[in-house]
């Protein structure tokens, strides 16, 4: 199973885009994001949420709670 970090990772990895860069499209400062992909550090999750966004990812639970009724 695939982490969101790990997702994260691949779609910053696979941008192929200069982490400056990266960081002024997603409001992500750049020595997070370099902290974050050499495995030093997590991401807040209001840092997540702006990559995710950044690029169209979706967080959707593993396993949706059941309906009541």
């Amino acid at each position: 199973m695939t982490t969101m970090s790990e997702t994260l990772r691949e779609a910053i990895r696979a941008a192929d885009l200069p982490l400056l860069q990266l960081a002024e499209a997603s409001g992500v400062q750049r020595a997070s994001l370099s902290r974050f992909l050499r495995g030093d550090r997590t991401l807040r999750l209001d840092m997540a949420d702006r990559l995710a966004t950044y690029f169209g990812l979706e967080l959707k639970p593993k396993h949706p709670k059941p309906r009541n009724g």
